[in-house]
């Protein structure tokens, strides 16, 4: 996927679980880390695209560090409320890991390790599918958290313009 598309997708997904603004942004952020890590591929496409969805794209390598975070939370281990923080990070990392899985959509990722990798193809990287995609995530999200959008939906807009 797209860049924008990761991280549309991921801080809509993590807004409709935590109904949080911040985290969402912290999951927006956290969405591009798999690919950022890679390097950027206009420097040296071939090089990059031999590494692209290599190790970046384990998912482990995010869920350990969000599980170890809140390992020392819950054991107060850290000498202050780490709460806010905490939910931070694991926002953050997150949107890693949906990273993955969005790219497991289009692709095939890693699960256990680089060599061995699995997904479907839904889309095409950059397609009109990918970008339906990411409309229909968006859309579902809205009529799911706001019931008002569903109604104004069904009622059709004509209230809205009166």
């Amino acid at each position: 996927m797209k860049w924008v598309n990761h991280r549309l997708v991921s801080g809509v997904l993590v807004f409709a679980a935590t109904d949080d603004l911040l985290l969402a942004v912290c999951a927006a952020a956290g969405a591009v880390i798999p690919d950022k890590v890679e390097g950027y591929p206009l420097a040296d496409y071939k090089k990059w695209k031999a590494r692209h969805r290599g190790w970046s794209h384990v998912p482990w390598l995010y869920l350990l560090p969000m599980a170890i975070v809140w390992q020392l939370h819950n054991d107060r281990v850290l000498p202050v409320d780490t709460t806010l923080p905490a939910y931070m990070a694991s926002a953050f990392l997150a949107g890693a890991v949906l990273h993955i899985i969005e790219d497991a959509l289009c692709g095939r990722v890693p699960l256990l390790y680089p060599k061995r990798k699995y997904g479907i193809r839904l889309f095409t990287v950059g397609s009109a599918g990918e970008y339906f995609f990411t409309a229909a995530v968006i859309f579902v999200v809205l009529l799911a958290k706001f019931p008002d959008f569903a109604a104004t939906l069904q009622n059709g807009i004509s209230p809205l313009l009166q």
